[in-house]
């Protein structure tokens, strides 16, 4: 069998490895077991390939053959209906629109605050971000009890726009204390990161922001 090339997938990836927009949809190909080719790229030295396939310059990118997608939520979909086993979105109507209005709320109420403290040279504007996702986290906390993944028995797309997030937190800054009330949220914490496609999902960047 020698000589034999690698053949080159027909899916690419353009990811920032220290993003956790780009994270969550590596979560989702790590889930799916997808042959890709994932290029880390520097959002201050966007390549010019990446240039003529996406009119806003951004990151993250998915290329699959002639399809060009460059936003996240509309990847992760994309992806699991594309290779539809396991299935991160539930079955039936009602329950695939409550997972679409929780990755909208995750996308409106919790990824703002962690953009404002990742990126913001407002002290003041960083550190009321860093409180108020502190206190959300600890207010869902409970929730944690009744299901092992977010309001779901299975693991979710939710999940994967949840698990980037939660990983952060030490890394932003954020301490959960060891109370009754923060156990369900550590213990949903420590079966995301279990997981086998998580770790795998990890750049070497990630893997530093917090001990396995």
């Amino acid at each position: 069998m020698g000589g034999a090339v690698t053949k080159r997938s027909s899916m690419t990836y353009f990811s920032d490895g220290r993003d956790h927009y780009s994270h969550r949809v590596r979560i989702v190909l790590a889930e799916k077991g997808v042959s890709v080719d994932i290029i880390d790229v520097e959002p201050k030295n966007i390549p010019d390939e990446l240039s003529e396939l996406n009119p806003y310059n951004s990151l993250p990118t998915l290329v699959d053959r002639e399809l060009v997608l460059y936003e996240s939520k509309v990847m992760m979909e994309y992806l699991d209906e594309r290779f539809p086993h396991p299935p991160l979105l539930p079955v039936y109507p009602v329950a695939r629109a409550q997972s679409r209005l929780w990755m909208y709320r995750i996308e409106k109420d919790w990824c703002p605050l962690v953009d404002n403290i990742t990126n913001s040279k407002n002290k003041d504007l960083a550190d009321k971000s860093r409180k108020e996702l502190h206190d959300s986290l600890l207010t869902i906390s409970p929730i944690f009890q009744e299901m092992p993944y977010f309001m779901s028995e299975e693991f979710t797309i939710v999940d994967c726009c949840l698990a980037p997030i939660l990983w952060r937190l030490e890394s932003l800054g954020i301490k959960l204390p060891s109370t009754k009330q923060s156990k369900p949220i550590e213990l949903y914490m420590e079966r995301l990161f279990s997981r086998e496609a998580f770790r795998e999902s990890l750049t070497e960047y990630e893997k530093e922001m917090r001990e396995f």
